[in-house]
């Protein structure tokens, strides 16, 4: 049911209002997008904890974000791994953003990162790694689908600052 309510939906664009959410984060916190109204922010969607494109790419946004930090962006990653894993995925890799835990997939299904994925020919459901930056308005400036990991932190930094 909820992957033909997914396909029913349309798909977000830029200029759209980006879909509030609050969920579970790393170290026992809570993110909500709504309260962080007046800044902006970047929600990257990544598949899994500690698996190699995964960590690449969150460490790169770690490495980056001082620069973010001066263009006045937020990071927060999102998956669907429980909040005991990202805690300790925060600790392994000294990530210092948050890592907000979306286990029922409600925020990856309101971004349309919860999609139909094929690996050997099985087909299965899973999170398609994709950023969104949000501007202080709450609107949506730029999006990335099918993100490739190389390079990509850099390139939303560098949108990040046009803001």
């Amino acid at each position: 049911m909820a992957q033909a309510a997914t396909k029913e939906k349309p798909a977000l664009t830029v200029g759209d209002k980006a879909p509030d959410f609050t969920l579970a984060a790393d170290g026992g916190a809570s993110v909500s997008l709504a309260a962080l109204a007046g800044k902006t922010v970047v929600l990257y969607f990544y598949p899994k904890d500690d698996t190699p494109g995964c960590t690449q790419e969150s460490k790169d946004f770690r490495d980056l974000k001082p620069q973010f930090e001066k263009a006045g962006a937020i990071i927060i990653g999102i998956s669907r791994d429980p909040v005991m894993s990202h805690d300790a995925f925060k600790e392994k890799y000294c990530l210092p953003f948050a890592l907000a835990s979306d286990e029922a997939g409600e925020t990856c299904e309101a971004y349309g990162s919860w999609v139909e994925k094929s690996m050997y020919g099985k087909k299965y459901m899973g999170i398609e790694r994709s950023t969104f930056l949000v501007d202080a308005s709450g609107t949506i400036r730029h999006i990335w689908r099918k993100v490739k990991v190389e390079g990509h932190a850099a390139e939303v930094l560098d949108a990040a600052r046009t803001l």
